[in-house]
């Protein structure tokens, strides 16, 4: 195997397989990037439980393929003079890498005991910009569950539904679910779909996929799914079980509402949590609402904290606990200039609405006295 590649486009293909190349793993081969030499070179990583393949532009002078350690081969393309890369796998798997004045010879492996990706056939998938996902992942990977007592609630509830494409997180304290409506419906958009994603899979997705309007598929067989972005795609396992149903969760009816700014009451959040410490289940953030006011107080060993901030309110007055970090994460997320926000009594959730429409929902349980 023979060819030359940019640096750039070298190490943007290693930068994006090795999310998915295994650290902690008593199989070498697993630690390596699988690279194959053929019309372009064509890069994958694979952890056994997400598998990355990325297309990378290179002149091929000689077909072939060899697994590289890709701990050392990212950090020698890193460090090599930003100009073309020579590569050649020699006798004995020893891989020449040369760059201008700097050249290394490295021991690879056979890529014969490399695993492959799992086969996922390209039909009935899910149609979305990558923009749209990378948003509405950052909107909703907060509120993933990290107890492995409730595997299912450790992933995120993929929907499509009659054109409505919908992510859901909960973890038992916080509800956050973000939609969208599909544009110009082609039949992939219809597709029913209810996937269970795990967080981890969400985490490095959101990491390759760009902020760009160029659209992605999402596909799905048995208990695998993949996202296909064109010269670059994922594969995963899914959680398999019974997700809860979130529309039976969130609440109807409300005997408050107040219509406030997002980023006001994101920063009078953030204040409070200033003299809050590490016990943070002792010391709740109160919330006091009445005559277009609400005051938000933390009393703790650390000092004591008070903040008002100017509302428009519906219904009746309230006093009611929050965990604070649970407001703050869902309040960064939100892009709209103002929300509405509705109370149930002051033991139970309240919800984070837009003013208008149903693009999201943040639904927070309060802290009982």
């Amino acid at each position: 195997m023979k060819f030359v590649c940019s640096k750039e486009n070298l190490l943007e293909g290693i930068n994006v397989v090795q999310k998915a190349v295994s650290t902690k793993t008593t199989l070498p081969i697993l630690e390596g990037i699988l690279i194959e030499a053929g019309e372009k070179i064509k890069m994958t990583g694979n952890d056994l439980e997400i598998g990355i393949e990325c297309y990378v532009d290179a002149d091929v002078r000689e077909e072939g393929s060899i697994v590289l350690n890709s701990r050392m081969f990212g950090d020698i393309v890193r460090r090599l003079p930003d100009s073309e890369v020579y590569l050649e796998v020699k006798e004995n798997n020893t891989v020449a890498i040369e760059c201008e004045n700097s050249l290394f010879e490295i021991r690879g492996l056979s890529a014969e005991g490399f695993p492959e990706l799992p086969s996922i056939e390209k039909s009935d998938g899910i149609r979305i910009s990558q923009k749209a996902l990378k948003d509405m992942i950052r909107q909703t990977i907060f509120a993933v569950s990290t107890d492995e007592n409730r595997p299912m609630l450790t992933g995120s509830l993929f929907e499509n539904k009659a054109g409505v494409f919908t992510i859901v997180s909960i973890d038992g304290y916080r509800l956050a679910m973000r939609r969208v409506v599909h544009e110009n419906s082609e039949q992939t958009d219809n597709v029913e779909r209810r996937l269970v994603i795990p967080g981890k899979t969400l985490n490095e997705i959101a990491k390759i996929i760009q902020p760009v309007d160029d659209e992605m598929y999402i596909y799905a067989s048995g208990n695998q799914i993949l996202f296909d972005m064109g010269k670059c795609i994922m594969t995963s396992r899914l959680l398999e079980g019974e997700y809860l149903n979130y529309m039976s969760i969130i609440p109807r009816e409300h005997e408050t509402k107040i219509t406030v700014n997002t980023k006001d009451l994101q920063a009078c959040f953030e204040r409070a949590s200033l003299v809050i410490t590490s016990e943070e289940r002792r010391y709740p953030v109160r919330l006091e609402i009445s005559d277009d006011i609400m005051v938000i107080t933390a009393n703790t060993e650390a000092g004591n904290v008070r903040e008002e901030i100017k509302v428009e309110m519906e219904g009746k007055k309230l006093d009611i606990s929050f965990n604070h970090r649970y407001f703050i994460e869902a309040l960064r997320v939100i892009d709209n200039e103002m929300i509405d926000i509705f109370f149930t009594t002051n033991i139970g959730p309240c919800t984070i609405r837009p003013l208008q429409g149903d693009d999201f929902a943040y639904l927070i349980l309060p802290i009982r006295k």
